[in-house]
């Protein structure tokens, strides 16, 4: 094993991700890695990256080119709503409900971060206008931030894994086409069938960590925890546009991909129907347009372009000719299906913790997965399984990732609210953990 390509390039990724390397170049040099301890010659090597290799069926960097696109259109739709007064609307009607009960309030905050990912996808847009108001109540309330954080994550984790709307469509799109291109055909109804269940550890983790962060817990009062407020907005041309251009979406998503069953493309034309909506009702003036879609792609075009890099990489690894190799010597050592099931999930947990992205992850563990998993003797149900909760283990509780980056940003306005401490190592634990133990149930069952 230790002279094995496959093993040898993911090791060393993992490595440089968590010695805080770029990831996009950690994985490069890991792909380089690979070829250079296998058969491939270096030039083919390139041409199987971009293009990947016809004789094969792999697809390369262009496998991943609809995930992308939908990122970048995504990004747009995020743009437009961030460059209004949508979200702090949203906010401030709720923000009477939220300010009374501590566990009133954690709940509500879970909640709406849940609609960044599905019904308004926005994604870690919103953290900037909600929390910074809401700390004054927080210390008000002597509530502890680490509860916050948890909702927060858990708000921008479950919906994505469980349900095909907005974000989770394009994470159910990536399971399903990596599935595809290692020998198990599945639709994206197979992988909402199964996926709903890993919301069940995620609740459980949610609760677990409002109970256990209930004590009172005081905040230094400053300058900037004092003077955060939300402002006064009403609704005008610009939010009912973009609002209509929202609802646009989420149709469109749902009728493609559930009433018509069109699963390639529906994510990018729905996203794209959203913008052309916004841009007809106003939501997105025609003198602007440049911007929103500049700023679009800043939002999250590196993670498009990750996922571009992402499939590449994955396709060097099938080439290496390594992988059957280590699916050999990995169920070896698995000893049966809950072994094998413990070790394919901590693997995923490994590479997400590096990466950092859990969408960056599916097309990397797939791979190596896929025919594990057959090996074994696990249903395509369960092979579905595991490999979503192996590539959603570490988004939460690495310190690389979007949903404990931005929890962090919001709630350390003030100084007060540590990254590590007070964001990752509360939601690793709380989520990381109930996701390996019912991972491994339920992989078992199905």
């Amino acid at each position: 094993m230790l002279s094995n390509p496959v093993f040898l390039s993911i090791l060393l990724m993992s490595i440089l991700c968590l010695l805080r390397c770029n990831v996009m170049l950690a994985i490069l040099i890991s792909a380089i890695c690979a070829v250079l301890t296998s058969h491939i010659p270096l030039m083919d090597a390139i041409g199987y990256f971009i293009n990947g290799n016809p004789q094969t069926g792999s697809v390369g960097m262009g496998g991943n080119l609809e995930t992308a696109l939908s990122y970048i259109l995504l990004g747009v739709i995020a743009s437009a709503v961030a460059r209004t007064n949508l979200t702090a609307i949203l906010v401030r009607s709720v923000a009477g409900f939220i300010s009374d009960k501590k566990f009133i309030f954690i709940a509500m905050i879970a909640f709406i971060s849940c609609l960044s990912q599905n019904l308004i996808p926005v994604h870690i847009a919103f953290i900037p206008i909600l929390i910074p108001p809401l700390v004054k109540i927080m210390n008000s309330l002597k509530l502890d931030r680490r509860a916050i954080a948890c909702a927060l994550t858990f708000g921008l984790q479950t919906p994505y894994m469980a349900f095909p709307v907005g974000f989770g469509l394009i994470f159910m799109g990536i399971i399903q086409k990596e599935m595809s291109k290692n020998g198990m055909d599945v639709g994206i109804s197979d992988i909402a069938g199964v996926m709903w269940m890993s919301a069940i550890p995620m609740v459980i983790g949610l609760v677990l960590a409002m109970l256990y962060y209930r004590k009172p817990r005081s905040y230094t009062q400053t300058k900037e925890s004092i003077e955060a407020h939300f402002e006064e907005f009403k609704m005008q041309k610009r939010e009912w546009g973009v609002l209509a251009g929202i609802i646009v979406c989420f149709i469109a998503q749902l009728v493609l991909s559930m009433v018509i069953q069109i699963d390639a493309g529906s994510m990018p034309f729905a996203a794209l129907a959203g913008i052309l909506t916004m841009l007809l009702l106003g939501g997105i003036p025609w003198g602007e347009l440049d911007s929103i879609f500049d700023q679009g792609v800043h939002m999250l075009g590196y993670i498009a372009f990750l996922m571009l890099v992402a499939g590449g990489f994955g396709t060097i690894i099938k080439e290496t000719g390594g992988v059957g190799e280590l699916v050999s010597a990995v169920a070896s050592l698995s000893g049966g299906k809950i072994g094998g099931a413990m070790l394919m999930i901590g693997i995923g947990l490994l590479v997400t913790m590096g990466i950092g992205s859990s969408f960056g992850t599916i097309p990397i563990i797939a791979t190596i997965y896929c025919p594990l998993a057959a090996e074994l003797g696990f249903s395509v149900a369960a092979t579905i399984f595991i490999i979503g909760v192996a590539a959603g283990l570490g988004d939460a509780g690495s310190p690389a990732s979007d949903s404990t980056l931005a929890p962090t940003a919001g709630l350390n306005i003030d100084g007060e609210h540590n990254h590590i401490w007070d964001t990752c190592v509360p939601t690793f634990i709380f989520f990381n953990i109930p996701l390996i133990i019912f991972g491994v149930i339920f992989a078992i069952i199905l």
